[in-house]
């Protein structure tokens, strides 16, 4: 029997693993690591003109130095609230207005905010990981329909090796981004 008349897309299946990661790293991305960043603002939404907008779409997001992120906002009836939404974002930094220029002075970070934020990413690592078995078993599904449309034992094996495989190579890179993040915010 063909692939395709069995249902099982491989291509599918990879496209929606490298999703996971590719989330996995805009989450990383968040997580600040006594470095600014303009990429630390990306979940911060603004309540503008009655719906929440990122803040890149209400202003110029810029990084003058190491450790200072500034956000140039177009409309000055918007520089309140980007600020609120700043302070209630859970990022632990406070803006210091300068006209319509918000400035976020980032701070050292100490040791117990640096392991808070390794758990963090440890949490963000293992929802990447459950969406990956989650294609998995979807895949490993794929398969089952196909083994009661008539494929052969030899091939529902062979498949379901190459499903398990591919789940093994996506969370390995779960975990070395990982190792690699935590390594990122325990540097002192």
């Amino acid at each position: 029997m063909a692939e395709d008349e069995l249902d099982i897309d491989l291509d599918d299946l990879t496209r929606r693993m490298e999703g996971a990661l590719g989330a996995l790293r805009t989450e990383f991305a968040s997580l600040r690591t006594g470095r600014a960043s303009a990429s630390m603002l990306e979940p911060v939404m603004v309540d503008a003109y009655g719906s929440p907008t990122p803040i890149n779409q209400v202003g110029t997001v810029n990084v003058p130095e190491s450790r200072m992120v500034t956000i140039n906002v177009w409309d000055k009836a918007l520089v309140g609230k980007v600020e609120k939404a700043i302070r209630e974002s859970g990022l632990g930094i406070n803006p210091q207005l300068n006209g319509t220029i918000i400035m976020l002075p980032i701070p050292e970070l100490n040791e117990e905010r640096r392991t808070q934020l390794t758990k963090v990413a440890a949490q963000y690592a293992e929802h990447a990981r459950v969406a990956i078995r989650n294609v998995r078993r979807d895949g490993m599904d794929q398969i089952k329909k196909a083994k009661s449309k008539g494929m052969s034992e030899d091939d529902q094996k062979l498949w379901e090796g190459e499903v398990q495989e591919l789940t093994d190579a996506h969370i390995a890179k779960v975990d070395a981004a990982l190792e690699s993040k935590q390594g990122e915010i325990m540097q002192v």
